[in-house]
């Protein structure tokens, strides 16, 4: 198991870097047409509001992500004890990792890298448990629903959106 998490620990930042790859974030829309207050309006109804909200989640979707992500910076920032906690679980499986492949003779007990893993993931448990990732977990999912449902819900889409699926002869 303690494998499965380092390897997935390992392969995080390239998952990251999938998401944020050149051709999403090129798609990034100007603050000014994100932020165009001319364009916000209360939906009629709620068949008016999915359909803002299907044309500008697509039309944004760069924007929105960035959006998350700093929702999700601020989290992490405003919960020290998480950062600890985080700080620990990647320090102590790469320590782990780097200087005890082999197994340790101390006394008359002998050290094995599982043992060493076990007692990371104890010790990580019982910050995590103190640090309630599941809480900003939770706080992040609503937070950008709100922001994100909101904003695609109250902007217009421009009149040349109605206009998309129409093919010139």
């Amino acid at each position: 198991m303690s494998a499965q998490i380092l390897s997935t620990m390992m392969t995080l930042p390239q998952t990251l870097k999938g998401i944020f790859t050149k051709e999403r974030l090129s798609s990034l829309r100007p603050i000014g047409e994100f932020f165009d207050y001319q364009r916000i309006s209360r939906p009629q109804d709620l068949n008016e509001a999915t359909q803002r909200i299907t044309y500008n989640t697509r039309h944004f979707s760069a924007n929105y992500l960035v959006l998350i992500g700093l929702l999700a910076v601020y989290g992490l920032l405003t919960s020290p004890l998480l950062l600890v906690a985080i700080a620990f679980l990647v320090g102590s499986f790469a320590a782990v990792n780097r200087f005890a492949p082999e197994p340790l003779q101390v006394g008359e007990h002998v050290v094995t890298q599982k043992s060493l893993y076990t007692g990371v993931v104890v010790v990580g448990v019982i910050l995590l448990w103190f640090a309630s990732p599941f809480g900003l977990l939770f706080w992040l999912i609503g937070s950008s629903a709100f922001l994100v449902l909101g904003h695609a819900a109250f902007i217009e889409p421009p009149v040349s959106s109605e206009y998309t699926g129409v093919e010139t002869v």
